[in-house]
């Protein structure tokens, strides 16, 4: 637990007292990108708790443009906002912003994407997400079972859909991936061909549609997000595959993503609470700016999702 006592943080505060002895707070949030199905439902999680909260929000869609990003909290700080949340855009390129906020005394939040500077983290930031180490882990392990439930123990195919390798989530599902496979009891599968699409359905559809005309023979298709394994899963439905044949896993358990496991044509997603992130991350945000202890690391818990259980997670995303 750390303790951010900002004088001049507090300075500021005391200006806003009104009558009441009530506090106004203005938190500025960039995210990463607004075109995102999972994002979406973060950033309404922020939102929805800042609306609940009496709290002033002001959201910002960096594009996916890392310059913007940082742009975009330099705007922030000169605003004077109490704190910020940033989704941010490249995980390997955070020190920058965090040193501008820390520069300025301004709070910030890391939501959902792991700060490459997590563990060095200055008082008065957090970070609150999802431990990625559980996310690939539970979603290859459950398609190692069932691979074997259907005899193909002896021996199994599979490709490997990878996120943007610039963000620490892509990079942390694919090692689980590997590390899951690397296991006495999942050795069997074998990973053909392994390359990015970038998190989109669209590049997925295109990728997968490029290695079914390679005809290499595959029993698995293990993605790090729900939007790539849905867009595959379109390539192989249209290339007249029958998916009852085909092992396919997803991260998010996003409401496409359970529409396409009612069909029948996913097999395992893990759901990562989105507006339980996007609402850690304000309440995060408000606890900093008003002094108070939080925790560095926020870990709000994946939970695996199959068709015996995908009912429960029907209406959280």
């Amino acid at each position: 637990m750390r303790k951010t006592i900002l004088a001049a943080v507090m300075a500021a505060m005391m200006t806003t007292i009104g009558a009441t002895g009530a506090v106004s707070q203005v938190i500025g949030v960039t995210m990463s990108q607004f075109d995102d199905n999972f994002l979406t439902v973060l950033r309404n999680g922020m939102i929805e708790q800042a609306e609940a909260r009496g709290i002033e929000i002001q959201v910002e869609d960096a594009l996916n443009d890392v310059a913007k990003q940082l742009d975009q909290i330099n705007n922030f700080i000169a605003s004077g906002v109490d704190a910020i949340i940033n989704n941010p855009v490249d995980t390997s390129a955070t020190i920058a912003m965090t040193n501008a906020a820390e520069s300025a005394g301004v709070p910030m939040v890391f939501v959902n994407r792991e700060p490459i500077n997590v563990d060095s983290l200055p008082d008065n930031q957090a970070f609150v997400a999802s431990n990625e180490i559980e996310s690939g882990t539970l979603e290859t392990f459950e398609i190692c079972k069932i691979l074997r439930g259907m005899g193909k123990a002896g021996g199994a195919r599979a490709y490997l859909l990878m996120g943007e390798l610039s963000n620490q989530a892509a990079v942390q599902r694919t090692k689980d991936v590997d590390d899951v496979i690397g296991m006495d009891m999942c050795s069997f599968i074998e990973i053909i061909d392994r390359q990015t699409a970038n998190w989109s359905r669209d590049e997925a559809q295109d990728l997968m549609t490029n290695w079914l005309s390679a005809g290499e023979p595959f029993d698995a298709v293990i993605s790090n997000n729900d939007e790539m394994a849905i867009g595959a899963i379109q390539a192989m439905k249209a290339a007249g595959l029958d998916m009852a044949d085909i092992v396919v896993g997803g991260v998010d358990a996003t409401q496409d993503a359970l529409a396409a496991m009612t069909a029948g044509d996913l097999d395992v997603t893990v759901f990562q609470d989105a507006a339980g992130q996007g609402s850690g991350a304000l309440d995060a945000a408000v606890a900093l700016a008003a002094g108070e202890e939080v925790d560095q690391k926020v870990y709000i818990p994946f939970q695996l999702v199959t068709p015996d259980n995908m009912d429960m997670f029907m209406a959280r995303n």
